[in-house]
């Protein structure tokens, strides 16, 4: 008979940050253990359960005894089982009592090619296994492949030792209303288990029916067992408790909190007003890493001074609770305040001489000397972009500062966030003091680009930096292996070219990284590479904005070296593709491109010259070299005034005149001078064709 399944284990205090894993994987080995033996049905559904003191999954439509099923096995070769008389052999013999037939005879056997030989095979029946027997192997298989961070080993009461991720209780495993005599751990399985630590008097709740697993715990135990009905529970909770205010509740601090209570209630916490003079991303940061608390703003983004805890405990009288709660933050708060009014005391630019004591890498020296590397390419930069160059050093020279002082000492997630802060008290100007926190941006995708010009100029020079001098010591990224995070700088690089369309050169970036390098021994010129590794980054990017490989790869391919039009270039690249002409188009410029690339040498002695009209013999190559005349102007005044979309739209005009003289013209005439004269004609064309992006790779 099909019944419900329910397996659950009782532990000590799993580890929060790795609860929900356990749950999955704990639920996810059974099913797969079961459903390798048969004992489920194709509409069989699993819940995952995982409290801070349980994992258990309920099964639907469970298997009391797997169908019985017809197996094939093969014997042995004929050639192997029987003797020159037809006669059965002692290897046979054997086999087949190996495979538990001892009284079979040859003529028992089917006789069938196997490949290029014959060899004998036994077609039986094996009966259905219990699924007392399945399930117990699959809770031991699963529980053997747990990703435990790190076992504990414990004595269980008879003198045993046994090891998991924390000491193990209880076992319940019910098929149905059954029990199955399934055992882990030493605990052998019933139907009882253990509710909240504190809401219940500590007697045993017994499950009836594996159906009721999770009513009966919330209505008997206490405890709500699903994770993501707690953590449902919890935001909730939190939301009506906020009120008009915004509740803080980053996934991973709701996922940690969810993890700690098997009952959640929130409730509400007030700290002193004083504290609000702190820097407040201080103050949210400490309450969430070290107590677990959600903060709360008002409408316009401000620190409140009342925050929100998750307890494990729900009552009418929660003074205590609130009142132990406020007492632990108030050290953590003020230890915050101690640490900004410190370093008050000293501005950013006196810590300076500090950073030649802090090495960034045993190949590329100190902290300091990358400070003058990133100082000098974020001048380059803001010289370039006309943007004012004093700032951008002032700026690349303060970014790192804050990594010297005791707040970002004690809490390293608020490294820039406080150089902005400090700036500010310094008196600094406000590019300078916004660059401390802008040069990290975009720290991840879809991240804010930095707001100024000076920001930008130092973020570009911090991670250009980076990505060149880690590339040049050997330590470029490999496979899913990225400790510099080389792949997020590059992408953080094209994100600022594209989206603030900077009319810089890549090549030119990457040069003035580079020579910050030179006086180092041994550094090699890693330019080329990362040109190419930040060209696989474009082509990422570019995807997720909707544009097709091969409209990517039209521009792409072409190595542009700025990204200030590239966009723009996509798009017209888009419009051209949507034109009746484009794909006749498309594979004219692709077997154009393979004849000049087959007469490089050619080509390059006569494009110069251009080409000689008194040699045009056929009317289709004479029609061709006017309709190329007639249109390069256009073409020139609709990319010069950036009209990429003109640009190659007008090239529509010339697909009848294309297609006629490759019908009509041979290309690879005898004639040198003809044939040299055809070539100049399509390398004229095939530049104008060309300049926006190469139409070739339209082609299919």
């Amino acid at each position: 008979m099909n019944q419900t399944l329910l397996i659950e284990l009782l532990t000590e205090e799993l580890p929060p940050k790795a609860l929900a894993k356990l749950g999955a994987a704990f639920a996810a080995g059974i099913v797969n253990g079961l459903k390798s033996r048969d004992l489920l049905e194709s509409d069989s559904v699993a819940t995952s359960y995982a409290s801070p003191r349980r994992l258990a999954v309920s099964i639907t439509n469970v298997r009391e005894v797997s169908p019985d099923k017809s197996i094939r096995e093969k014997v042995l070769p004929v050639s192997v089982a029987l003797d020159a008389n037809g006669n059965g052999t002692a290897p046979l013999a054997k086999k087949l009592a190996a495979l538990g037939f001892p009284d079979l005879t040859v003529a028992d056997l089917e006789r069938a090619v196997d490949g290029k030989a014959e060899s004998f095979f036994y077609t039986h029946t094996a009966p259905g296994s219990l699924l007392a027997t399945g399930a117990q192997a699959a809770l031991t298989e699963s529980c053997a492949k747990l990703p435990i961070p790190k076992l504990m080993s414990y004595q269980r009461p008879d003198g045993s030792t046994v090891q998991f991720v924390r000491p193990a209780h209880s076992l319940i495993a019910l098929h149905g209303i059954n029990v199955l005599p399934l055992t882990l751990l030493g605990l052998t399985a019933g139907r009882e288990t253990l509710g909240h630590r504190f809401l219940t008097n500590g007697e045993p709740i017994t499950i009836k029916h594996a159906e009721n697993y999770a009513p009966s715990l919330i209505l008997d135990a206490s405890v709500i067992a699903s994770v993501e009905e707690r953590k449902a529970t919890i935001r909730a909770q939190l939301l009506e408790k906020a009120g008009a205010d915004q509740v803080l509740m980053p996934e991973s601090l709701l996922d940690e909190v969810t993890a700690l209570v098997e009952w959640p209630v929130v409730y509400e916490c007030h700290f002193e007003e004083e504290f609000l003079a702190v820097p407040q991303e201080c103050l949210i940061l400490t309450m969430q890493t070290n107590q677990k608390y959600f903060a709360l703003t008002d409408s316009e983004g401000k620190l409140r001074s009342r925050f929100l805890i998750v307890s494990n405990i729900a009552t009418d009288t929660p003074e205590h609770i609130i009142g132990g709660n406020e007492r632990v933050v108030r050290p953590r708060l003020s230890d915050a305040k101690f640490f900004f009014e410190q370093d008050k005391k000293k501005t950013l630019a006196s810590r300076l001489p500090l950073l030649a004591n802090v090495v960034y890498h045993n190949k590329l020296g100190t902290q300091a000397a990358r400070t003058e590397r990133v100082t000098a390419i974020a001048g380059a930069i803001a010289a370039k972009l006309g943007g004012d160059v004093a700032l951008a050093q002032r700026g690349a020279m303060l970014a790192k500062a804050d990594l010297l002082t005791d707040m970002v000492g004690e809490f390293p997630e608020l490294q820039g966030i406080m150089g902005t802060y400090y700036a500010r008290h310094d008196g600094e100007p406000e590019e300078v003091a916004l660059a401390a926190s802008e040069h990290y941006q975009p720290r991840f995708a879809g991240d804010a680009l930095p707001s100024t010009a000076t920001g930008t100029a130092v973020a570009l020079a911090d991670k250009l930096e980076t990505l060149v001098g880690i590339w040049s010591i050997g330590l470029a990224p490999t496979g899913d292996k990225d400790p510099f995070a080389l792949r997020r700088h590059a992408l953080g690089v094209l994100r600022m070219l594209l989206e603030k369309r900077l009319p810089l050169s890549i090549q030119g970036l990457l040069g003035d990284a580079a020579a910050q390098f030179a006086a180092i021994p041994g550094f090699k010129d890693p330019v080329a590479d990362v040109t190419t590794f930040m060209l696989e980054r474009l082509r990422g990017i570019l995807r997720e904005r909707g544009f097709s490989p091969n409209e990517i790869e039209a521009v792409v391919a072409q190595n542009p070296d700025r990204l200030d039009d590239i966009v723009q270039r996509l798009e017209a690249v888009q419009a051209f593709a949507a034109l009746p002409e484009s794909a006749s188009l498309a594979a004219a410029n692709k077997r154009i491109t393979n004849i000049l690339k087959k007469n490089e040498e050619a080509v390059s002695q006569v494009a110069a010259g251009g080409v000689n009209v008194a040699l045009l013999q056929d009317e289709a190559e004479k029609t061709l070299a006017a309709a190329v005349s007639r249109v390069q102007p256009e073409v020139d005044a609709a990319f010069a005034r950036g009209d990429f979309t003109g640009t190659l739209q007008t090239l529509a005009q010339l697909r009848d005149d294309v297609d006629r003289f490759f019908n009509d013209v041979m290309v690879m005439a005898e004639d040198v001078a003809l044939r040299n004269n055809r070539l100049a004609l399509l390398s004229s064309l095939h530049g104008m064709m060309n300049r926006v992006a190469d139409i070739s790779k339209l082609a299919a």
